[in-house]
């Protein structure tokens, strides 16, 4: 009874992102003037707000300026408009989630995303332990931790560097550009990371991980610090918001109609145990991370992307959120139609 009760909020969700295309298409298109307003006043409004703190479980999260702030929309016909810090690169962490994801439904459809990992809200911590013993899927949903080493164990791969090659290449084709792995972030992340290791383990206990739970732990690790900035990550959403399709390069990253489940997951998952609270204020399918980056989408039409290090209690960006908000809201583009974010 329970499974079906949230396979019928997933479909709902599915529903809810078409509506969102309907919304978008119906809506009057916005003027690049426009676009350009709403991201300076979104940077004018909330570049001093000082509420929150980095995340420093990562301890080198911790040493990241806290009053840098980036906001860039990239539309899908890649017209980029961006006010603040958008140039300082900053490690990906789980805003590189929903993008494996992806790359598993490339290989393997959707089906195998629903099947080996799920795609189901946790309603708990993104490193939370415990929803691998009371969720009878253990991974859950390729948003929190669990999902996404999964995801990078399910890649196909010959070895962990084809693992890892994979899984780089997918980021940088969504991005448009070569990247960089942040090595200090990597040593940092990946010394200190005793409860992912315990995640893995699990997973492999359980038969939910398809590869050496160390390999898929250091593959894990890497994608998360790979060095990437405000305009790239805006330039990933704008490729889901253009069907797949990065538009600054023309690359085909992921089939059309792929994207709307991926959007779903998004919808449902991409601010951890926050998610109904964003999809409430803000309405706009999304990914955040503690290194301090989320990007959300508007299928068919752009991407909107922040940068700022300061974090809330469940690790997502004070300010990223609020300049979201704020756009949503002034642009009229969330999934119920304009919301103030209020």
């Amino acid at each position: 009874m329970l499974n079906k009760a949230r396979s019928r909020i997933v479909s709902l969700v599915i529903s809810l992102c078409f509506l969102l295309v309907s919304h978008s298409v119906l809506a009057a298109q916005i003027s690049s003037a426009d676009f350009q307003r709403v991201v300076d006043g979104a940077y004018k409004k909330f570049k001093d707000l000082k509420e929150g703190a980095n995340a420093n479980y990562i301890p080198i999260l911790d040493t990241v300026p806290s009053d840098l702030f980036g906001v860039v929309i990239a539309t899908r016909d890649g017209k980029i408009y961006s006010a603040g810090e958008t140039r300082y690169e900053f490690s990906i962490q789980s805003v590189s989630k929903p993008f494996t994801a992806s790359l598993i439904m490339a290989q393997q459809g959707p089906r195998a995303i629903r099947e080996k990992i799920g795609v189901e809200p946790t309603g708990l911590p993104f490193n939370s332990r415990l929803a691998l013993e009371i969720y009878d899927s253990r991974s859950v949903n390729p948003s929190v931790n669990a999902g996404a080493i999964a995801a990078v164990s399910l890649v196909k791969a010959d070895s962990e560097k084809d693992r890892w090659n994979q899984v780089n290449g997918n980021i940088e084709a969504y991005a448009g550009r070569k990247l960089k792995v942040l090595e200090e972030v990597y040593d940092s992340e990946y010394e200190t990371a005793w409860g992912n290791r315990a995640i893995a383990n699990l997973l492999y206990n359980y038969e939910r991980l398809y590869s050496d739970p160390e390999e898929a732990l250091r593959v894990y690790t890497r994608q998360c610090s790979i060095g990437i900035n405000t305009k790239d990550l805006a330039i990933m959403g704008a490729t889901l918001a253009n069907e797949g399709t990065n538009p600054i390069t023309g690359k085909k990253v992921l089939n059309s109609e792929h994207v709307p489940e991926l959007l779903a997951i998004m919808a449902a998952t991409g601010f951890y145990d926050e998610s109904g609270e964003w999809m409430y204020s803000a309405g706009l399918p999304s990914k955040t991370g503690v290194g301090g980056g989320i990007v959300a989408v508007v299928p068919g039409q752009f991407a909107i992307a922040t940068f700022s290090p300061r974090l809330n209690p469940a690790g997502n960006s004070i300010r990223g959120m609020k300049a979201i908000q704020f756009i949503a809201g002034e642009l009229g583009v969330g999934l119920y139609g304009p919301n103030k974010g209020e």
